[in-house]
């Protein structure tokens, strides 16, 4: 039975339970560095999920938490939705998985997904948004007959050689010159993205005007991690590709069906050429997409195979049943009136009450975002580009989200937070208090 959020204390109150050590131990045995991916815990801070529901989760020694974090953006719903549930159950009684050929449940998520998104003239699915972006990537070069493309230095586009490049350099380099971020990408492969500063439209003018017969596309987060373009910067950047004959990609993986329906594409007024999804298109579940033009998307076709201009696209569970059902189902919750009203209201009295506290304790925070998503920094402004956050003082920032997840509240550190429509105003209470918390400890 999954208990419902209690009032007793978040976070870790013992040692790890016998079960949970046995699990840690496990974990370490069977996965690098103990977890399963990029990212580990704070020293101390480990633990293994139960259960979730609603805004909050469970780990397996009782211990509960509220989480921002929500699956890296993906449970814009919360956990263990009761209407998303039930769509997978159908589903799956009807059969979990037919290829990347057709199925009825996917042409109707498609056919209720292309009104909504503005530049969607044709679309195909994907397992997950680095999937989406890579495919972009390829379409654009494919069109355009050119190799490179430009990002923004520190914007995330996925794992792929293409997009990790300069998303989190631990060294400034002069733009455009990229920064491989992993080990294992071929420097040739690295030489083909070009780095411009986020919310400079010089930086980017400079480089298109340079290298106008060798880019592709631009490819850009309309909110960067969890940087606000300034106003007016998309339309720019907008106005640049058209004016240089390059497309431009919309990574709307983290802001897609986040900020409205329509995404960044309504919520700032812009329309690029392909976008980019992942995370909530799926309700929780992989699932993925690129959208856009249909002169661009229809190299695809499979009819146009061993032609010049064939693009092949494709993927062992895309259009998965399971997760478009998923996916109706979160689009018919969030057509609900009121729903966005809601979480935004939410997420701006969570910002205001952190401000609150910090500045209560002199603690020297910025707290900073822009509707569901939230951020801090120890920094005297909230930041304009990837540069100015890692001039903010981020060994205290560590410290802090250390005590923040041994506090019960999940976040993932140096990283954005991300507000469902399932928190709650007891939510938020439990949320000053933790801070309020976490602020005294460090400062006795």
């Amino acid at each position: 039975m999954i208990p419902h959020p209690s009032a007793a204390p978040l976070g870790r109150r013992t040692a790890p339970s016998n079960v949970e050590a046995a699990q840690l131990a496990d974990a370490r045995d069977l996965f690098p560095g103990g977890v399963l991916g990029g990212n580990a815990l704070p020293e101390g801070c480990a633990f293994v999920v139960s259960h979730g529901t609603g805004g909050r989760f469970w780990d397996t020694s009782g211990n509960e938490y509220i989480d921002y974090v929500l699956g890296s953006g993906s449970l814009f719903l919360g956990h263990a939705h009761p209407r998303i549930q039930a769509a997978v159950a159908e589903q799956a009684a009807r059969g979990t998985h037919f290829f990347a050929y057709l199925n009825e449940t996917a042409v109707a998520y498609a056919r209720r997904l292309k009104p909504l998104v503005r530049c969607a003239e044709r679309m195909r699915f994907t397992t997950a948004g680095s999937d989406s972006t890579f495919h972009a990537i390829r379409l654009a070069r494919a069109f355009t007959g050119r190799d490179r493309i430009v990002k923004f230095e520190g914007a995330y586009h996925g794992v792929h050689d293409y997009a990790q490049v300069s998303t989190a350099p631990g060294r400034e380099a002069p733009f455009p010159k990229p920064v491989p971020d992993t080990a294992g990408i071929p420097g040739h492969v690295a030489d083909l993205t070009l780095v411009a500063q986020w919310n400079d439209i010089e930086s980017l003018r400079a480089i298109l005007e340079a290298h106008r017969h060798e880019i592709a596309a631009v490819i850009m987060e309309p909110i960067q991690r969890i940087l606000s373009p300034a106003p007016g910067f998309l339309q720019a950047v907008r106005e640049l590709t058209w004016d240089h004959d390059v497309l431009m990609i919309l990574d709307e993986v983290v802001t897609g069906f986040r900020y409205g329906l329509g995404g960044a594409q309504d919520y700032f007024d812009v329309v690029p050429d392909l976008a980019t999804y992942g995370k909530i298109i799926g309700g929780g579940l992989p699932v993925g997409a690129v959208m856009g033009r249909a002169d661009i998307m229809e190299q695809a076709d499979p009819a146009q195979k061993g032609s010049p201009g064939y693009v092949y696209q494709n993927g062992t569970l895309q259009g998965h049943p399971l997760g478009c059902a998923a996916g109706l189902a979160m689009l018919d919750i969030l057509s609900e009136d009121g729903v966005y009203d809601r979480v935004f209201a939410l997420a701006d009295r969570l910002r205001a009450g952190l401000q609150q506290i910090f500045d209560r304790h002199r603690m020297g925070v910025v707290v900073f975002g822009e509707g569901p998503m939230w951020h801090f920094l120890f920094a005297e402004a909230a930041p304009a580009n990837y540069r100015d956050i890692r001039r903010s003082d981020l060994g205290k920032l560590r410290r802090f989200e250390a005590e923040m997840i041994r506090n019960g509240l999940f976040v993932l550190p140096n990283n954005r937070r991300f507000v469902s429509i399932a928190h709650t105003d007891d939510d938020l209470a439990a949320t000053f208090a933790a801070v309020d918390r976490c602020c005294r400890t460090l400062l006795a």
